[in-house]
């Protein structure tokens, strides 16, 4: 359990969530680095809940030219979204990736991209049929 019987985080529970931080924070920055372009080009950054959200500007310039149109993708602790409205609708969705950041860290982003491609090679949805997304969309 991470928080007391008051609801307070405990001392241990602060170094595991510092841990999960430190453990995506490669992922993060990048994220952090295209939530920047977005931010210098018009776009907007907020934090909701210790997570980094990016929308707009340059981003959705880049969500329009990518294979599946996703309005939200996350990588690491920064959720990057096509507008505000892509990012409260996707929240609870985007949110189980963050999950899997902390657990996978620096090998979410292969392990994804190596399912993506196994399914895809056996001519199944790669996207839908991506276990890290049918836990996302099974949990949100």
């Amino acid at each position: 359990m991470l928080a007391d019987y008051n609801g307070r985080f405990t001392m241990h529970s602060k170094i595991i969530q510092l841990l999960y931080i430190l453990w995506a924070l490669p992922w993060t920055l990048v994220g952090l680095g295209f939530g920047l372009l977005g931010l210098a080009t018009g776009g907007g950054m907020r934090v909701r809940g210790g997570i980094v959200e990016c929308h707009g500007g340059m981003l959705a310039w880049i969500f329009e030219r990518l294979p599946i149109e996703p309005m939200a993708m996350t990588l690491g602790h920064a959720v990057l979204g096509r507008s505000e409205i892509a990012l409260d609708i996707t929240r609870s969705h985007e949110r189980i990736h963050v999950h899997q950041y902390e657990r996978w860290g620096l090998l979410f982003v292969p392990a994804y991209l190596l399912c993506s491609l196994v399914l895809w090679m056996r001519g199944e949805d790669a996207y839908r049929q991506n276990p890290f997304e049918r836990e996302a969309f099974e949990n949100e």
